[in-house]
């Protein structure tokens, strides 16, 4: 199997489905940008986005995020073993960050400041 490199596209509510409609565009416009962004900087020839919606979906952040990967012929044996890999990243990040003993959550103002600072790499 490949190195998995990955790059989210994130929201700060918890589940997809609680996303308004402008936020739902919001968060799929940026995922084909920085798709496109890191499609061409790995010279990949495609890209796999994936959703995990909810702990019994494999949810290990609680927050909505889209995991967009550059993918490459022959990267994996069986292009379904993406989402092993995926589940493995998530894992390695759950062990690394204890969510319920070292997270603090960000304020909704700092990270809606973020957000507009990087959006502006993308105008």
């Amino acid at each position: 199997m490949c190195e998995l490199t990955e790059v989210h596209a994130i929201s700060t509510m918890k589940r997809f489905v609680d996303l308004t409609a402008d936020e739902t565009s919001d968060l799929w416009f940026t995922a084909k940008k920085v798709g496109s962004q890191l499609e061409r900087f790995h010279s990949a020839t495609s890209l796999t986005f994936a959703i995990q919606d909810g702990p019994q979906a494999g949810q290990t952040v609680p927050h909505v995020h889209i995991h967009i990967i550059p993918r490459k012929g022959g990267d994996f044996e069986k292009n379904d073993e993406i989402y092993d890999a995926i589940d493995e990243k998530e894992k390695e990040l759950k062990q690394k960050l204890d969510l319920d003993k070292e997270r603090s959550d960000r304020s909704m103002e700092e990270m809606a400041q973020e957000a507009d600072d990087y959006r502006l790499l993308f105008l």
